[in-house]
């Protein structure tokens, strides 16, 4: 079965946003699965991979230590289950016909938002600003 992706327009929007100040990553996610569709930011399997080759033929990258620390299967899935938790406690407190619309998680180092859509969840993790 093929993953269905964003719309270009979809993909523009993804682009500008990450260009945003404070914009650490952004990830969109399938609602289904939590599959990675398309991500900026976080250190992907693939960026891993490439690193691993160029430590092996001597050349030495920091493009995969500017993307970030976090590693972006693990933000995907943590963020899938949030999502699924948040969407179950909803259902429990308003019933079938109610919906989570937007997420907003808040910590010390960082915060994600998070747009729950039929198909996809856009998150972004930016900086936390300052109170």
């Amino acid at each position: 079965m093929q993953q269905t992706t964003p719309s270009e327009e979809t993909a523009a929007l993804l682009a500008r946003l990450a260009q945003r100040p404070g914009v650490q990553s952004t990830l969109i996610l399938s609602r289904d699965t939590g599959a990675i569709v398309r991500s900026t930011g976080l250190i992907t399997a693939e960026d891993l991979a490439e690193g691993t080759e160029e430590a092996a033929n001597g050349t030495n990258s920091t493009d995969t230590a500017k993307k970030g620390t976090r590693k972006a299967d693990e933000v995907a899935h943590l963020v899938w289950t949030f999502v699924k938790n948040a969407g179950a406690t909803t259902t429990g407190l308003n019933g079938e016909s109610d919906e989570v619309k937007l997420l907003r998680l808040r910590t010390k180092r960082n915060e994600l938002v998070i747009v729950p859509d039929s198909k996809f969840l856009l998150v972004v993790v930016h900086d936390t600003p300052p109170a």
